[in-house]
């Protein structure tokens, strides 16, 4: 199997195997596995599948791109959108109703806050903003498989987990889904709140630096 068949592959046994196991299989194994033994074989699955990626992605030859170029612009555009994709991401983990942690249903009854006023999926959106971040600054066949995965994990993920929390948190749900919006609001992400931004800001040069300083601001340092 040729590198870039296999991180196609890769990519999809990653996307694959985090919906089944998130949504048809979830009962089941929690029944079979019990909850721990299930958040086990959920992390060892979904660590094994990206690391395949990973080893695919480094395995594939960089090539050129698709479309576009590398010039300044792209890679002005590409980083606005990467900063906004990490401020979404840093105030996702913060009192958010979503992820599995006591007090969830008291969470969704509260009003929005902070990047929640942006989407009701900052987490998903930030994934979904990085994916497009990358389709624009370096759009080779291995990055669009890549991006295309975690875009498409990302947004039909959100949308299958307000299904599930639904059936889990009832009503706190369905009236955390009437006070926000999943399709983001980006117009109020200046207003989202300082430890967004200064969260969102120190990933974001940290992880562009460790683009051997060619991507954000180290680009032009």
């Amino acid at each position: 199997m040729d590198p870039l068949t296999s991180l196609i592959a890769a990519s999809i046994a990653f996307v694959g195997t985090h919906f089944a196991m998130s949504h048809p299989l979830r009962g089941p194994m929690v029944r079979t596995l019990g909850s721990a033994g299930f958040s086990l074989v959920y992390t060892l699955v979904s660590a094994a599948a990206m690391a395949w990626m990973y080893f695919a992605f480094v395995a594939t030859p960089a090539g050129a791109p698709l479309w576009g170029g590398y010039g300044d612009a792209v890679w002005i555009a590409a980083s606005a959108i990467t900063l906004a994709a990490m401020v979404l991401f840093a105030g996702s983990l913060i009192g958010n109703p979503a992820l599995p942690a006591p007090g969830a249903a008291q969470a969704a009854r509260k009003p929005a806050r902070g990047v929640f006023k942006v989407t009701r999926h900052p987490m998903m959106w930030g994934f979904a903003l990085w994916a497009l971040a990358h389709l624009i600054a370096a759009p080779t066949a291995r990055t669009v498989v890549v991006a295309l995965a975690i875009a498409t994990l990302a947004l039909v993920g959100a949308h299958f987990q307000d299904r599930k929390k639904e059936v889990l948190m009832g009503d706190a749900w369905e009236q955390w889904e009437r006070s926000t919006s999943y399709w983001p609001r980006f117009h109020r992400i200046l207003a989202v709140g300082l430890v967004p931004w200064i969260g969102g800001i120190a990933i974001w040069l940290g992880a562009s630096w460790l683009h051997e300083m060619e991507a954000g601001v180290w680009r032009w340092i």
